[in-house]
């Protein structure tokens, strides 16, 4: 009995990990797999669509998203670490004059 609890626990984690393999290659997502792909709540999501802030379409009552458009939208709002700031501040001061 715990050989065929094992079996199925294994059969489980691979099916799991195919799905998972499947849906990085969707270029259409719903809200669950926005919610995966960018750790945000759905109703995080929500807000965003209602907001603006993040880009959707609509259909038929459903919210879809493009793959590429949600992540670009991630890359949007970049930190900078502190040799891009150096370098930023120096061609600001060099050109400013």
């Amino acid at each position: 009995m715990v050989e065929i609890l094992e079996t199925l626990k294994k059969q489980d984690e691979r099916l799991n990990n195919i799905e998972n393999l499947l849906s990085l290659s969707k270029t259409v997502l719903n809200i669950d797999e926005v919610s995966k792909l960018t750790g945000l709540s759905k109703s995080t999501i929500y807000k965003f669509t209602h907001l603006g802030k993040i880009p959707f379409y609509k259909q038929a009552k459903h919210l879809f998203f493009d793959r590429m458009e949600i992540e670009n939208w991630l890359k949007t709002n970049r930190g900078f670490n502190t040799d891009l700031i150096d370098k930023a501040s120096s061609t600001y001061v060099t050109l400013s004059k």
